[in-house]
């Protein structure tokens, strides 16, 4: 009998552990999967600056080609095309988690250049940001190294700015 009740408790402790290490797990994959999206999205941030004209310095929600609805821009790009504004907040429908950043301004065309349609597209590129008291995203300017620091959450990445 206490072979059997010592087996037990052993094999409760055991399987206890094992879930444990599994619910790590399945949070480390997440916050993996977190990042690859934020480190995407600044990459196609990258690539849009890469292209453009100029960052704006202010960025001024009456020259957003797209409506913003509720949300405020956060970075703005001048592209031989348009401006293309980088907008953070509330989501559009309810499919969409917490706070969105979306990306409103010419589509691409199939070699990765901004499409000449004139046709400009509003897309969420990332979504189930926080609400931070600095906010989920940032972009500061350095003028004396000419360059343009991009923060999403924990990923940040480092631009020329165009001259």
């Amino acid at each position: 009998m206490l072979a059997v009740g010592l087996g037990v408790v052993l094999s409760g402790v055991m399987l206890q552990a094992l879930l444990s290490d599994g619910q790590r797990t399945q949070a480390f994959a997440q916050r993996l999967r977190q990042r690859t999206e934020q480190r995407r999205t600044l990459m196609l941030m990258k690539a849009d600056i890469l292209q453009s004209a100029a960052v704006l310095e202010n960025p001024d929600p009456g020259l957003s080609p797209c409506p913003l609805a509720g949300r405020h821009p956060v970075l703005q790009i001048q592209s031989r095309v348009g401006v293309i504004t980088y907008s953070l907040g509330p989501p559009p429908s309810s499919i969409w988690r917490r706070q969105v950043l979306m990306r409103c301004g010419p589509g691409y065309s199939l070699d990765g250049s901004f499409s000449t349609s004139g046709v400009m597209q509003n897309r969420i590129v990332i979504d189930n940001l926080p609400k931070m008291s600095e906010g989920p995203f940032l972009a500061s300017a350095d003028r004396q190294t000419g360059s343009l620091q991009l923060r999403l959450m924990n990923s940040r990445l480092s631009v020329e700015l165009p001259e």
